[in-house]
């Protein structure tokens, strides 16, 4: 149901990936469901000092956790697709589509933990640029598929 690719949503680096959709997923599909590796938030100045810092979730009140899974590959937008609860019960992240997701989208969720929060992110001076050049991307894939004189040059695939 979901693969780890290339994403256009990143900076360009080698850790540049994001999850996307294999088939279509209806939404309110369970599209994955991550185990958690809970810490105290007091060990967080540790964590911090490695990159697994861009990769944690808040884990209810006085713990950080690490998602294992596909759950800390998924991007963010202030325009997701998808959306999680946690499942303290089963330690678990458990991501849902927001929306009807097409085969070949990347799933994005709001890194805000509410899908209309419009708060600004911590962590990225140049992520609106980056947004508006994603879906400007996602409007030409969608022109392609609507328009057959529309020519496909992308050769990555």
């Amino acid at each position: 149901m979901i693969e780890v690719k290339q994403s256009k949503l990143g900076d360009g680096g080698e850790f540049n990936r994001g999850v996307f959709a294999t088939v279509d997923i209806a939404k309110g599909t369970l599209i994955h469901q991550a185990p958690v590796v809970p810490y105290p938030n007091e060990d967080h100045e540790h964590v911090e000092k490695t990159i697994l810092e861009d990769y944690v979730f808040e884990y209810g009140a006085n713990h950080t956790a690490i998602l294992l899974g596909y759950g800390s590959l998924i991007n963010h937008s202030y325009e997701p697709n998808a959306t999680y609860d946690i499942n303290f019960d089963n330690h678990t992240f458990d991501f849902y589509a927001y929306t009807d997701i097409k085969a070949g989208e990347e799933i994005v969720i709001n890194y805000n933990g509410e899908e209309d929060s419009m708060d600004p992110l911590w962590f990225l001076d140049d992520y609106e640029e980056r947004m508006l050049e994603f879906n400007k991307s996602n409007d030409d894939k969608g022109e392609k598929e609507t328009n057959p004189q529309s020519q496909d040059t992308d050769t990555s695939k």
